[in-house]
């Protein structure tokens, strides 16, 4: 019997090293794997900030598309999109809308869908623009109000706007936690900062993070840029306001004109017996006014709509 009990107890604490010997053996491989992970995920965010680099100081097109893409949203929604495969689908989907148009309504139907077809993404994508750069408009202040509840430092600056991203909207919350991310991951706060600059497409959140990342590298106390920032955006923000009642009365205007304009074109066409539309289109003067109309209402337009 005790030779009996003597096995079980070696084979019990046989067993006992053996399982803690694999459940070492299993911690070990996990936080390798998790080694593993990061390291590619810092390779991966360097690749991605070189790449950009590399296509910002070209000034390319494949960097104006990657703007787009960045400043509508569409990397935030769609992680794996790149320039390439976004011009590669572009492509694609107006050879099919060609092709399937020229079968059913012969050359000049194609070329006006895939026309159509480019005019509305690109109305679409300016759309997406004009929202996320009011969101942040709208985010900016908000953002400033919580950094201002803290004695922001540049080396704990990481980490205070993680908190902060908590309490605002897209587009400013992804971009602070990417932020966040890269810092701890690749270490670099002021390249974390730089890079968070080309995220968001508004003149004073650039402002904002490039001063943080030249403030970073002394470690002084941010409070005074917050504070001067604030101010700044305040004044902004007015400015644009007054800019946009001054378009918005100034396109009233126009209105008012073009309409006294029909006015007087209809008491001509009752004079002279010219139609209206032979009179803008078939003579140089109508031409000439209808072509200069149509520019003021597109330049006033397009600076009612402009963000900077």
């Amino acid at each position: 019997m005790k030779i009996l009990t003597l096995i079980f107890l070696a084979a019990g604490f046989f067993l006992l090293f053996y399982e803690m010997g694999a459940l070492r053996y299993l911690a070990g491989t996990l936080r390798r794997t998790r080694e593993g992970v990061d390291a590619a995920a810092r390779q991966r965010s360097l690749a991605d900030r070189q790449r950009l680099l590399d296509l910002q100081e070209e000034h390319s097109f494949w960097y104006f598309l990657e703007q787009q893409l960045q400043y509508s949203g569409i990397r935030r929604r769609f992680p794996g999109m790149t320039a390439e495969w976004f011009l590669a689908g572009n492509l694609a989907g107006m050879a099919v809308l060609f092709l399937v148009s020229g079968l059913v309504g012969g050359l000049t139907a194609a070329s006006a869908a895939v026309l159509l077809y480019g005019t509305g993404e690109w109305f679409v994508l300016k759309k997406l623009r004009e929202r996320n750069f009011r969101r942040t408009e709208e985010n900016l202040m908000k953002l400033l109000d919580f950094l201002g509840n803290y004695s922001v430092t540049g080396g704990e600056i990481t980490g205070i706007l993680g908190q902060v991203s908590r309490y605002v909207e897209e587009p400013v919350k992804s971009a602070l936690d990417m932020c966040c991310y890269e810092a701890s991951t690749t270490g670099d706060i002021g390249m974390a900062l730089r890079f968070m600059a080309e995220r968001i497409e508004h003149p004073k959140f650039r402002e904002l993070a490039r001063n943080m990342e030249i403030s970073v590298r002394y470690c002084a106390d941010l409070s005074a840029l917050v504070e001067s920032s604030r101010r700044s955006l305040r004044e902004y923000l007015m400015v644009a306001q007054e800019r946009r009642a001054m378009l918005r009365e100034a396109l009233i205007h126009l209105a008012l004109l073009a309409g006294m304009s029909a006015v007087v074109l209809l008491m001509v066409e009752r004079l002279t017996g010219i139609g209206l539309g032979l009179l803008l289109t078939g003579t140089w003067p109508g031409r000439v006014g209808l072509a200069a109309l149509v520019l003021l209402f597109v330049f006033f337009w397009s600076q009612m709509h402009s963000g900077d």
